[in-house]
């Protein structure tokens, strides 16, 4: 059994329009890199070299990862991980 990472619209151009694919790896941060291997661009366009980008959220298993320990926060099989990007928007006036 393996890890499902749910990709959200805006990043499944790199993952061939997959919406979830399965991964290995102890952290979340291993996962990202295995996610990698096999649909380059996606690190990058999670994290930088400060962690994970301000405007992506990362949940395991319903736990945003910020909250927990980033991308050293641990992973088992069979959780479920959702990158989750940031949507600001809206009108300034009413």
């Amino acid at each position: 059994m393996a890890i499902t990472v749910r990709i959200p619209s805006a990043l499944r151009s790199l993952t061939g329009g997959a919406d979830e694919v399965a991964a290995e790896g102890a952290t979340i941060g291993a996962l990202i890199d295995h996610v990698d291997a096999s649909h380059p661009g996606l690190k990058d366009r999670l994290c930088d070299d400060k962690g994970v980008r301000r405007h992506v959220n990362i949940y395991a298993n319903e736990e945003d990862i910020r909250f927990l320990d980033g991308l050293e926060t641990s992973v088992a099989d069979g959780d479920v991980i959702e990158i989750v990007p940031a949507i600001a928007g809206g009108s300034g006036g009413a």
